[in-house]
């Protein structure tokens, strides 16, 4: 799997290449969090978000596909005593319905075959009243051309299926029925915008 053998490398582009927007990123999603929360976090990676969030919340249970990035994010998150790591995949998610106060997926949907299957499980377990949280790099620019950053990304294997920029991330929401999201973007090599969507009944 791409996402195992890059795990090792992963923080060099979160910490180096593209620190400017994490830490913008890592700051937004901080203030989103209560100390009441429970809190599921899919496709964690190796744990940009995970140890911010488990440091504001009562719970996190973080969850990826990749079993090596899981583990670079226990290595990372061993101080806090409130979070749990699972194998989980986004598109199936074994969680009973409404069962946590926030949501959070980072970077996981320009990933995606069924982006809009993934966002529907997402919905479905969280809280009314709650939020779901969806960060995601913008790897076009606005003019349309592909981010030269991102598409060096692309080329050594992280197969993206869309490329969004902050007009048709907003349009991809608005497609899906939410209404009342708030955006945030987070400026750096590669953009990133903070999609926050109040649950869909």
């Amino acid at each position: 799997m791409f996402w195992d053998r890059v795990a090792w490398v992963y923080d060099i582009f979160a910490n180096g290449i593209n620190k400017k927007a994490n830490r913008e990123l890592c700051a937004v999603v901080e203030k989103l969090v209560s100390p009441t929360d429970e809190v599921l976090e899919c496709a964690c990676g190796t744990g940009l978000l995970t140890g911010i969030i488990a440091g504001k919340c009562r719970r996190i249970i973080a969850t990826d596909f990749s079993r090596k990035m899981l583990k670079r994010a226990e290595k990372k998150c061993r101080k806090y005593g409130n979070v749990t790591f699972e194998e989980g995949n986004i598109l199936q998610l074994r969680y009973p319905d409404e069962s946590f106060d926030m949501v959070v997926a980072a970077n996981v949907l320009h990933l995606l075959e069924e982006p809009y299957r993934a966002l529907s499980e997402l919905n479905r377990v969280c809280q009314p009243g709650g939020r779901i949280v969806i960060p995601t790099y913008l790897n076009r620019t606005e003019t349309g051309r592909a981010n030269r950053a991102a598409g060096a990304i692309g080329k050594v294997g992280a197969d993206f299926k869309r490329e969004f920029t902050m007009d048709s991330y907003q349009a991809f929401f608005a497609e899906a029925g939410y209404v009342g999201a708030s955006y945030t973007l987070c400026p750096g090599r590669i953009p990133c915008a903070v999609a926050v969507l109040p649950k869909k009944v």
